[in-house]
């Protein structure tokens, strides 16, 4: 396993990174089964895990809290902050208030005095990147956390919040967490450039684009639209939609490069995106030790130019053929009031 260092930090990862987003009730209940997973990782080599307190409404960080006794000095280990836990108001966001109990909480899911890589899942519109960053320098003077990073932020989120630390004499996000794949390359454009510009690792997440890559989804077969991911968005797999036509004929091309490779799609996908520079490390999410070890099979697939050459093909560079589950959207585009003026007022005559 290769070692990376995580942007400007000191800290060095390997390139790949264990996900726990699947560990508990929303994929693996099987707590023992879990642990054998991070494990079996660590004896990989993997010495880098992330997870979320969201995951699993907290399960998961339990879970990997088990899995790392005895051997935590050893991992690098990363979770993350935002989304709501439980019910209530204040439980949720990047407030000083919700940060402050959010990171004990996850602290003592986890079974560990100190977390490596703090991470805000999401921005939010209604709390200040000021107060966010103030109380994670505060986490992290009092040794709760050594590092902090943010997740799927666009590149105007991540330059605002170095302009604001660097005004505010504030520490700096060191780290950014963005979706990348074969079929989703749209953060190539503004996000790892700015990654790059501010000297922060980039550690990518869904390299099988919800199952697209795994070949479990193909062109001219029957896709279940009542089970799993399908079930909660159809019409990000309904095969009648020209935009999920789009994804399985381009899934069905890099199939042709995977075998002209010699290796299989989902090892094709979780190899791509560690060739682009400014990533660090990619995380790996499997349900089941099986997947894992299907996925390290891959670990030592070098893409030569030709290969690249013939991605580029079929998905050019900076484009999103597929947009990963919950990335988070600006109210520009959510709200519509936002970007339409009161009717009376539209046009150019008054």
């Amino acid at each position: 396993m290769r070692y990376r260092p995580l942007g400007r930090t000191g800290i060095e990862v390997s390139s790949y990174c264990l996900g726990t987003m699947m560990f508990g009730f929303v994929g693996n209940g099987d707590h023992d089964d879990c642990v054998r997973i991070v494990h079996a990782a660590l004896d990989a080599g993997i010495n880098f895990v992330d997870t979320a307190d969201m995951y699993s409404s907290g399960e998961s960080e339990t879970i990997v809290g088990k899995a790392l006794r005895g051997r935590r000095d050893d991992v690098v280990l990363a979770t993350k902050v935002h989304f709501p836990m439980g019910e209530g108001r204040g439980r949720s966001g990047n407030s000083r208030r919700w940060i402050t109990r959010a990171v004990e909480e996850s602290l003592t899911r986890l079974g560990t005095d100190w977390i490596d890589l703090y991470q805000v899942h999401r921005p939010d519109p209604t709390t200040d990147v000021e107060e966010t960053l103030a109380v994670l320098g505060d986490l992290q003077r009092q040794g709760k956390i050594r590092t902090f990073g943010c997740s799927s932020f666009p590149a105007e989120e991540i330059a605002e919040s170095h302009h604001v630390a660097e005004r505010r004499g504030l520490p700096r996000f060191r780290t950014e967490q963005p979706p990348y794949s074969l079929l989703a390359r749209g953060v190539e454009r503004a996000v790892l450039p700015t990654v790059a510009r501010y000297g922060m690792g980039a550690l990518t997440w869904a390299p099988l684009a919800s199952g697209f890559l795994t070949g479990k989804y193909r062109k001219g077969s029957a896709i279940d639209l009542s089970a799993g991911r399908a079930a909660i968005t159809p019409w990000r797999f309904d095969p009648e939609l020209p935009e999920n036509v789009r994804k399985l004929e381009a899934v069905e091309q890099l199939i042709g490069v995977a075998d002209d490779l010699g290796c299989t799609l989902p090892e094709l996908a979780v190899a791509f995106p560690l060739v682009h520079p400014s990533v660090t490390s990619v995380i790996l999410g499997p349900r089941t030790l099986d997947q894992l070890q299907g996925l390290l099979k891959g670990a030592a697939l070098t893409l030569p130019d030709e290969v690249l050459d013939r991605i580029d093909e079929i998905v050019p560079p900076g484009t999103d053929l597929y947009r990963a589950d919950g990335v988070w959207q600006p109210a520009s585009l959510t709200d519509p009031a936002l970007r339409r003026r009161p009717q009376v007022q539209r046009a150019a005559a008054g």
